[in-house]
């Protein structure tokens, strides 16, 4: 079984850039579209990028849009997230998941596979 583990957190002030990482393991990832998502304390899971098995279709919610870049290695079995100029709302407990397909969306049951999350804060 797949198993996703998210790195890379950390307590930053707002304007700061953190890049995640998530290395997948017990599975190949090539075939497969993958996601990040968040969750802020109180509120649901939310989807924050997804990118497609070759890396070629990309998408963010809007809030995001501009400032995070998701990008993959699939020779390394890694997806990463670059986040600059954070901001104070950006904080939460991010997820990578491993989508059931090619291509994938915002919903989370799309996704079948989740890492633990690691933990952002952004300072204001």
């Amino acid at each position: 079984q797949m198993q996703l583990v998210e790195s890379g957190g950390g307590l930053v002030q707002a304007g700061d850039s953190l890049r995640l990482s998530c290395a997948a393991s017990g599975g190949d990832i090539s075939r497969k579209a993958m996601a990040w998502f968040r969750q802020a304390p109180g509120k649901e899971r939310e989807f924050v990028a997804t990118i497609s098995w070759d890396g070629i279709t990309i998408d963010y919610t809007d809030s995001v849009k501009g400032r995070f870049a998701i990008s993959r290695d699939n020779e390394k079995n890694m997806v990463y997230l670059q986040m600059n100029s954070l901001k104070f709302e950006d904080t939460g407990v991010y997820y990578c998941a491993t989508a059931r397909g090619y291509f994938s969306g915002s919903s989370t049951r799309q996704y079948e596979y989740w890492g633990q999350g690691t933990q952002v804060t952004v300072s204001a």
